[in-house]
């Protein structure tokens, strides 16, 4: 059985998806402050993205200050349950979240969807990867495929995200398409990114699930190796080859967005919308997306509401087909 949850359906998904924002002369200061919350602990792809996204708004001027708070647990709906119980006093917090957050609603790992916040803007998407230790005698996919295929149990795959999450679906995705039970594969799930890829480095996991962002800052530390990338084509922020490459047709993009609380005031929710927007035309931010491999893909507002029901549809019925629904 072959999954095709590659661009084109991720960009389907939303008929006014937007993946290109206009360009601003004016670059001054928009916003005096963000506090970015942040699902998950350090070293995975929402603190890249929070941090990244700060580094640039605040670099260009756009925004006066940023500042960040890691805040681990449910899976994310530590932070999300935090932002709703907490809103009046939570104006000025951007929570970063991505595909997760549709996929741990339906799952019913916690009460609440995006629907009980206030959708600032989708940002960037990140491809996935799958990685291996740089002593790892893995050099491929094939070579996983074949470690799979003579001990399935033994040939453990981690991620920094909850069984069902979003790595669990990738290896998944990944497994099917190369023609393998995905309910076979053993999956180990850690707390964030930087705790999966320690398991990685340790040899507790044979490969890991993880954004390719991360992969990237890893692979050039010569930490690891990349066997596999979720694109349709090879990215230029590192040449790793693709799922297709290898004859495994399944390629995927991960969206990653802010959020705010309820009941945001509209100007300061339109201030943050400005902020982002102009972000997209400014030298600071291409450095920041250029290094970590990230797709823009830009929508706010209505247009991101629109986004995600259509990713409710398509990541649901994926999750029924591989079984997790």
């Amino acid at each position: 059985m072959k999954f095709k949850l590659g661009r084109r359906a991720f960009i389907a998904a939303a008929a006014s998806l937007s993946l290109a924002a206009p360009v601003f002369a004016d670059d001054h200061k928009v916003v005096d402050s963000i506090h970015f919350l942040i699902p998950g602990g350090a070293g995975g792809g929402w603190d890249g993205t929070a941090r990244g996204t700060g580094e640039a708004l605040t670099g260009a001027g756009l925004v006066g200050t940023a500042s960040y708070e890691n805040m681990s647990g449910g899976g994310g709906g530590k932070a999300i349950g935090y932002l709703i119980e907490n809103a009046d006093s939570q104006h000025g917090t951007l929570m970063v979240n991505s595909t997760p957050i549709v996929i741990r609603s339906l799952t019913g790992v916690f009460p609440h969807n995006f629907r009980d916040l206030t959708l600032v803007s989708g940002t960037i998407g990140d491809y996935a990867a799958i990685v291996v230790g740089k002593d790892s005698p893995l050099n491929s996919m094939g070579d996983l495929l074949a470690a799979f295929d003579a001990d399935a149990s033994g040939t453990a795959i981690g991620g920094g995200s909850v069984p069902g999450g979003m790595d669990h679906l990738v290896a998944a995705m990944v497994m099917e398409a190369a023609g393998k039970d995905a309910l076979a594969v053993k999956y180990i799930p850690y707390d964030a990114g930087g705790k999966a890829m320690a398991a990685l480095l340790s040899g507790e996991i044979a490969a890991l699930s993880t954004g390719f962002s991360e992969a990237v800052a890893l692979a050039d530390a010569g930490e690891v190796k990349i066997l596999g990338v979720t694109a349709d084509d090879r990215v230029a922020a590192y040449d790793a080859p693709t799922m297709k490459e290898q004859g495994i047709d399944t390629s995927f993009v991960n969206w990653r967005g802010f959020f705010a609380a309820p009941g945001l005031p509209a100007d300061k929710l339109a201030m943050y919308q400005e902020a982002i927007t102009k972000m997209y035309a400014t030298p600071e931010w291409e450095a920041v997306r250029a290094r970590n491999g990230w797709v823009n893909i830009h929508n706010s507002g209505d247009d991101f509401r629109t986004f995600l029901e259509g990713q409710e549809k398509v990541i649901g019925d994926l999750m029924k087909k591989l079984g997790f629904l």
